[in-house]
């Protein structure tokens, strides 16, 4: 092993040992838990230092794919979690379904102010989520109604990245650790155009279709009548090659016009569009 790597490794255990300690101070927490890369592990140490005074709580709602809320039931249940489901009704929110920029803010108000009343219930003393250190550099208004709400990140406290948790999930054997990065349905609305329901529904079958071609990491981004499809950069050219059969899929779905972003995928492609003062 190179001496690089020697440092690596020392400094992400490091991290670790801090995430440890700083959950042990909690004694008893709620867990946001959505079954992916991030939050499973937060679940996984919470559980180990923590044992049966950890609570997973995931929403259901129709800004989440079915699947994902499938996942997070089955992980929790290996994890050995005490886990709940939650009904959250964001489309019925205007201050949410308007699609301004700061719109994970008041889904992430309205999600944290279940999760304390949960909490309270089960005299819990914390809430945590599963932000982590790479968040910091990101648009992420969700972070400012964690902070508002007194909501622990402990990945993020104890600076891992999202680098090292997949090496630390990897390490715990996870099955979780190589997980594509995922994002509620309605990161894929440009701001300012209403979410529905119906936009939600064509965006999941579009990207359901298109991860049963074999494209893990995929975004299809809802433009009016026009499906804006990322895929990493390197698949761009073997997607290209299905333009006809993807495009004849697509269409019912909702779609107009189907086209691909010679960009590829980055995550938070629609806040590329924000001036600064629309990120305050």
């Amino acid at each position: 092993m190179s001496c690089k790597r020697k440092r690596y490794m020392a400094s992400m255990e490091e991290k670790e040992k801090k995430l440890e300690q700083l959950l042990a101070t909690l004694e008893s927490a709620v867990v946001a838990f959505s079954g992916g890369v991030d939050s499973s592990y937060l679940l996984y140490k919470a559980r180990e230092v923590l044992g049966d005074k950890v609570l997973a709580v995931t929403a259901e709602s129709e800004i989440f794919p079915e699947h994902e809320r499938e996942m997070a039931v089955r992980l929790a249940q290996k994890l050995g979690a005490e886990h709940v489901l939650i009904k959250t009704e964001m489309l019925s929110r205007s201050d949410f379904a308007g699609n301004p920029p700061q719109r994970c803010y008041y889904c992430k108000k309205e999600f944290f102010t279940q999760l304390w009343k949960i909490a309270r219930e089960h005299a819990l003393n914390s809430v945590c989520d599963g932000a982590n250190r790479d968040d910091r550099d990101d648009f992420r208004p969700g972070i400012r109604a964690a902070g508002e709400m007194g909501v622990r990140s402990p990945l993020m406290e104890a600076g891992i990245t999202k680098e090292e948790i997949r090496s630390l999930s990897r390490k715990a054997g996870l099955e979780t650790w190589n997980l594509p990065s995922a994002a509620c349905l309605a990161s894929r609305i440009p701001y300012g155009e209403t979410i529905t329901g119906e936009k939600l529904k064509a965006v999941a079958q579009a990207e359901s279709f298109l991860k049963s071609l074999g494209h893990k990491t995929v975004r299809v981004r809802y433009h009016q009548a026009t499906a804006r499809i990322e895929v990493p950069a390197e698949e761009i050219p073997a997607l290209a090659e299905k333009a006809e059969e993807i495009a004849d899929c697509l269409k019912p779905f909702g779609f107009s016009y189907v086209a691909l972003d010679l960009e590829g995928y980055r995550s938070g492609s629609m806040n590329e569009v924000l001036r600064e003062e629309e990120k305050k």
